[in-house]
């Protein structure tokens, strides 16, 4: 194992967490319901970005495979992780100039910036079991979380106080300390990629081609629709892609609604940022924390103990109405929400056959994005329809104990052996070469 590359892969969460944190949960929702949605209803313009979350995960849902597929004909997982660190940089740093009213261009360059968040992260998770061996992906994975819950909420932080004493920073006013903090995120997220670039490269297995060309780009499609025809062989894989697609949608759906929502039921700006920040701070230990369980009672049953807590979560959600019940819920979401994540990842790395890591991690992301199109738009469209969200928060229970009865069912070892028999059976000579 490369430490130094282990360590700028573990870096990069911390890199792109600012904008999990900044963009995706506390500033940005807050800023798109008061500035550029300024002349909205409350609960259309928490429709609105609900749906633009919708759009910019349908683009990630579509890409994915297909991009991952080409990157590992081509070899080329870190160039696709580039360009896409390159425009969610930029994309985030042009959010500084939105203004009050401007809620369609603040929809283009959110789903910019989160196409360019996930798409990329389809590339940085391919790379775990390729610099990682199996027996420490569990603590590798959930210390990637952790460095990202530290990154992510020591900027959060500082934007916090930039937002709240703007005198402070030499800032004429809060608009102006918000605008900055955007610019911020764009610019954390470029310079701490920067040891990932570096450091972290594709695994030469020979035959890379110089470059992309038309033909590469079909044979991507090509054999994105050959793992779709053969995925029945991986029934373990299968079932893990099914469940992560239900408890995935729920966690995302926290995490993309959890501040709008809060701002329409009446919480103050400075409590919603506040909790936040304590979910980022009481994630840091936590998701270390599992990674040590799961090393000692198995990854399987230690993710399905973090989502049994996050069915508590949305239920007490259902009923919240003060700060207090949000600080409350933030704690406990910061207590689970890397566990989950990272114990999800390195699950299913071990069932991804050798060589095709970039293919299915995009199949991993896509299963996720798909879900996540429909958990933000219901949430949206029934806080429309009722002129309320909390039906919405309810529904996520459906999703929670959806995944926890399909995990129960997988068999861990059994698909382990499925990925190691595709693997042989991919390196094996075919009989004309014999």
């Amino acid at each position: 194992m490369n430490k130094r590359a282990v360590r700028s892969w573990v870096m990069y969460d911390w890199a792109n967490s600012a904008f999990a944190t900044t963009i995706m949960a506390a500033v940005m929702p807050i800023f798109y319901a008061d500035v550029a949605g300024k002349n909205l209803a409350p609960a259309t313009a928490t429709a609105y970005w609900g749906y633009t979350q919708s759009i910019a995960l349908a683009f990630v849902f579509l890409l994915s495979p297909v991009l991952g597929a080409i990157a590992d004909v081509t070899r080329s997982k870190r160039n696709f992780l580039i360009f896409f660190v390159l425009m969610g940089a930029v994309s985030t740093v042009a959010m500084a100039w939105i203004d009050e009213g401007e809620w369609l261009f603040a929809s283009v360059l959110v789903i910019l910036g989160t196409l360019a968040f996930s798409g990329g992260n389809v590339f940085y998770d391919a790379f775990l079991p390729e610099l990682v061996p199996e027996e420490k992906q569990d603590m590798i994975s959930s210390r990637g979380y952790a460095y990202g819950y530290i990154g992510g909420g020591l900027l959060l932080a500082v934007n916090l106080a930039m937002i709240q004493f703007p005198e402070f920073f030499l800032l004429p006013d809060t608009l102006t300390a918000t605008r900055l903090a955007f610019a911020s995120v764009g610019l954390w997220w470029l310079l701490f990629s920067l040891p990932l670039f570096r450091h972290v490269r594709d695994r030469d297995m020979g035959g890379r081609p110089d470059r992309i060309t038309p033909g590469i780009v079909a044979e991507g499609f090509r054999t994105v629709g050959r793992t779709l025809r053969r995925i029945r062989r991986y029934p373990e894989l299968l079932k893990f892609l099914i469940a992560f697609w239900f408890f995935s949608d729920g966690i995302n759906t926290i995490i993309k609604m959890a501040t709008i929502y809060g701002r329409e039921i009446g919480i103050g700006q400075t409590d919603l940022i506040a909790a936040l920040l304590i979910t980022q701070f009481v994630g840091i230990p936590c998701t270390l924390l599992f990674g040590k369980v799961a090393e000692r009672f198995g990854a399987m049953r230690t993710l399905i103990t973090t989502l049994v807590i996050y069915l508590i979560i949305v239920i007490l959600g259902y009923f919240m109405k003060t700060a207090l019940h949000f600080y409350l819920l933030a704690i406990l979401v910061g207590f689970v929400q890397g566990g989950s994540q990272a114990l999800a990842r390195s699950i299913f790395s071990r069932l991804v056959p050798a060589g095709k890591n970039a293919e299915f991690f995009g199949f991993y992301g896509l299963t996720g994005k798909f879900a996540a199109i429909f958990g933000p738009f219901l949430f949206g469209f029934v806080g429309q329809l009722t002129g309320s969200s909390r039906a919405g928060i309810a529904s996520l229970a459906l999703f929670f104990l959806a995944g926890i009865v399909i995990l129960l069912f997988i068999d861990l070892e059994k698909g382990k052996a499925e990925a190691a028999a595709e693997s042989a059976e991919s390196a094996a000579p075919s009989p004309a070469a014999r």
